[in-house]
């Protein structure tokens, strides 16, 4: 793939974690009794939102007494067949080992690692023998007279007062056992089933210990949504009169686990948002392509050809995180029904109670794309719809209303004017995830030193103001709370019976200090004027603040984005969705730069290097890419709004106030663009590879280096 900037080249290769999928289970209330299955009497579609989290505790956690009497019985049958030495040692899998148990019934298997399988080949070869001595020793206790030899497991039922556990045990091969690295077990796994015709996820088995450590590390509220997800799965089952192929509950619970680690990773979550990001998901099977990378990754050819063949496979995909062979999202049939219930349930009244929310998570990962479909990637996932538009819309005009019109009229302020910015006003804004920003122009704020005086009691106007005015039109606002003494925004939630979702906006007070924007010499006077008292200011002060003003530019600032080409816009929303799937994997979270400078580090790649309309955006991506791994050498600025022929400018360098740097001086220094943050080292850079490049790049948010539309000049030091 080409590079529109060939002197920034550099090494690296974009591999990023997804979700997985695993062998089937088997459907739990076939084999039990009348009395034993698992009917709960209320149907989950018909529960009200807000007693999700009620029925969960009701109906479907397993009390915890009956899961210890469980345990119990389950160690006796692991030292019942420990005797004789066959057992070398045992792993829990299914729901029971997943601690993802639902109350009633449920499925499990006891993993019986044996020393008389010395490689994978072994266990399909002599399994079918050693079920047979396992049936007859736990046959020889009357208790258990009535397992069940069926396929590859004898199967046993573990019932106590309240629960009822399908056991099923198995012999395996255990290949961790020796210790070799992870990525050569599964060369040879790969290699075993080759030589011996094995059926994809055949061996699964033996990576049960892996299972275990996978999901042991989520939170207990997690677990509660899987119970949720399953347990309308079982529903859903009841319903359909012909038998169908059926994927495993396992690609359920992965399939959550994917939602909560893409979207949250929060331990007290919404439960609701949950539960209908999953079905947002379940309704796109065509899309769906996850898996992980905690266990085996792209480093070994042979692994990285079976996983890059799995990732080619027809949707959906679902990889077990423990065996990169087995996909366990098979059933085209199957996932059609399901994504109609799904989406019966999304549209259900029980579960739109309010304007419904769910978290930004996608059903194919962006890393799992091929380059000649990033912009069908990009239309389908990252494009705003007319819907979200619309709804936007709205909601500004909601807002923009209120402050011209009630906000100030018993005062002497007055709203000279109402600017939508941020990304809905650039045209950059995602199709999830993304808020509504409004400037609002006051007459009493008439310089940058009375908005900084002013504006925290202005927000505090504004909020109180806004609460009345909301409460006789039914609109619900929910106002975030500041972390700042003296706030210079307004942040809240609107929801209302116009607006399908709730909208977040940010409402910011401002001076206007370029009046009406045209292209004559007033226009350009008070631009000027602007500047020169904005570097006066920034210059006075003992520690400033680069970029506390900025907003006053915001119309300039939108003009520069949008004015440019829809494919670069494309380009642009590729770039934010990379990013904030990198940040949701930032663990502890740092400091990153803002948005808005990879916004326009997308505009200079692209004019640097391309500067058409219909360019490849594979090779633009990768550009960005290359140039924020080179994040020390940037150094940024256009000239449209700004430049060196005004005195004040030629004698101003944010780096060091009031004075100009030499260009050596200036190389030396290794300026940036954007704020001053500690950067990491160039040796963290290049081992943490291109997805963790975003967390080296530290863009100084210079007061100036805010740009307008028209052609820029810039210059980036080699």
């Amino acid at each position: 793939m080409g590079n529109w900037l060939s002197d920034w080249s550099s090494d690296g290769s974009l591999g990023v974690p997804s979700r997985p999928v695993h062998k089937q289970e088997e459907s739990i209330q076939a084999n039990l009794q009348p009395n034993e299955k698992c009917l709960k009497q209320t149907g989950v579609t018909l529960v009200p939102a807000h007693k999700l989290e009620e029925y969960i505790q009701a109906n479907l956690q397993p009390y915890e007494e009956s899961l210890r009497q469980i345990d119990q019985e389950v160690d006796v049958i692991r030292c019942l067949l420990s005797m004789g030495n066959l057992v070398m040692g045992v792993a829990k899998g299914g729901s029971y080992g997943r601690e993802t148990v639902l109350r009633g019934c449920s499925d499990g298997t006891l993993v019986l690692f044996t020393d008389h399988f010395r490689k994978f080949q072994d266990q399909k070869e002599y399994q079918d023998n050693l079920l047979d001595l396992f049936e007859q020793q736990l046959k020889s206790h009357e208790k258990y007279k009535k397992s069940v030899k069926r396929g590859d497991a004898l199967v046993v039922q573990v019932s106590k007062p309240g629960q009822s556990i399908l056991l099923q045990l198995l012999p395996a091969y255990n290949p961790l056992i020796i210790g070799l690295p992870l990525q050569t077990v599964y060369l040879n796994l790969k290699k075993s089933m080759d030589g011996v015709g094995a059926s994809p996820g055949e061996f699964s088995d033996c990576f049960t210990t892996l299972q275990w450590q996978f999901f042991k590390k989520y939170p207990r509220r997690l677990k509660d949504l899987i119970l949720l997800v399953k347990h309308w799965y079982e529903q859903c089952q009841e319903k359909w009169i012909i038998p169908l192929p059926q994927p495993s509950m396992y690609a359920l619970e992965l399939l959550t686990v994917y939602a909560w680690e893409q979207g949250c990773q929060a331990e007290d979550f919404d439960m609701v948002q949950g539960v209908r990001t999953v079905l947002r998901l379940v309704s796109q099977p065509t899309e769906l392509c996850v898996y992980w990378i905690v266990n085996y990754n792209f480093e070994d050819e042979t692994v990285q050809n079976n996983l890059l063949c799995q990732l080619k496979s027809p949707r959906p995909v679902i990889l077990d995180p423990t065996d990169p062979t087995n996909n366990v999202g098979k059933g085209v049939r199957f996932w059609q029904l399901l994504k109609e219930e799904a989406q019966a349930w999304l549209d259900s009244l029980s579960l739109n109670e309010s304007p419904a929310t769910y978290w930004d998570v996608l059903p194919m990962p962006l890393f799992n794309t091929p380059s000649h479909l990033l912009d069908k990637f990009i239309y389908d996932f990252l494009q705003p719809d007319k819907v979200f538009i619309d709804q936007i819309k709205t909601a500004v005009d909601i807002i923009c209303s209120f402050l011209k019109e009630k906000c100030f009229r018993n005062s002497g302020t007055k709203v000279l004017k109402t600017v939508k910015g941020g990304s809905t006003a650039k045209g950059t804004a995602l199709k999830q995830g993304s808020d509504a920003d409004i400037v609002v122009f006051l007459s009493s704020l008439e310089s940058y030193d009375s908005l900084k005086i002013k504006r925290s009691w202005f927000v505090q106007k504004i909020q109180e103001q806004l609460e009345a005015y909301m409460q006789p039109l039914e609109l619900e606002v929910k106002f975030a709370k500041s972390k700042w003494k003296d706030p210079r925004v307004l942040s809240f939630t609107l929801k209302s019976k116009s607006l399908n979702e709730s909208v977040e906006f940010d409402v910011l007070p401002a001076c206007d200090t370029l009046g009406q924007l045209r292209s004559d010499s007033t226009s350009r006077t008070s631009r000027t004027k602007a500047y020169k008292d904005l570097i006066k200011l920034y210059t006075s002060q003992d520690n400033p603040k680069g970029g506390e003003f900025s907003i006053c530019f915001t119309e300039l600032q939108r003009n520069f984005i949008e004015t440019r080409p829809t494919k670069l816009k494309g380009l642009i929303r590729l770039v934010k969705r990379w990013y904030k799937q990198y940040e949701m994997k930032m663990k502890p979270k740092v400091s990153l730069p803002p948005k808005y400078a990879l916004e326009l580090l997308t505009v200079y790649a692209w004019e640097q290097g391309s500067g058409i309309d219909d360019f490849d955006s594979a090779e633009g991506f990768r550009t960005v890419l290359d140039l924020v791994i080179k994040y020390r050498q940037l150094c940024i600025f256009w000239t449209v709004n700004y430049n060196f022929e005004e005195e004040y400018m030629r004698f101003f360098s944010p780096l060091g106030r009031g004075r100009v740097h030499s260009q050596r001086e200036t190389e030396r220094r290794k300026p940036n663009l954007g704020s001053g943050r500690s950067l990491p080292t160039r040796k963290d850079a290049e081992a943490g590879g291109r997805q963790r490049a975003l967390a080296l790049l530290s863009l100084r948010r210079c007061v100036c280096a805010r740009p307008s539309r028209e052609r820029s000049e810039m210059a980036g030091y080699p």
